[in-house]
């Protein structure tokens, strides 16, 4: 049991979100008990090599409403103090896709 054993973990739900240089993933995985945790993973190409680094925070259900407290006051100072501007990304099939600032609820 080491620092990598969560690697091993089953994966249990994903969903990938492209938004303009950055991709997201957040990803619903079990532990050997069965308990639920997520991991979010920030993506990004780094133009002087072309190499992919990643940042990881895993999030366990005992911090979910905690951390949706704190993610939403922070996104409710931001939208209040700032406009917040709608961005278009290219999707998959060479359309455009609207990403703005969400209304982030984690009602968990």
């Amino acid at each position: 049991m080491g620092e990598f054993e969560n690697k091993d973990r089953e994966e249990v739900f994903s969903k990938k979100v492209r938004a303009g240089k950055r991709t997201y993933f957040f990803d619903v995985k079990s532990t050997r008990s069965g308990d639920y945790y997520v991991t979010i993973t920030e993506s990004k190409k780094r133009m002087e090599d072309g190499v992919f680094v990643k940042h990881k925070i895993f999030l366990y259900k005992e911090d979910f409403e905690k951390f949706s407290e704190g993610l939403n006051e922070t996104v409710e100072y931001i939208k209040s103090n700032q406009e917040v501007v709608e961005r278009k990304y290219e999707d998959f099939n060479g359309g455009t896709s609207s990403i703005s600032s969400p209304d982030i609820d984690f009602e968990i």
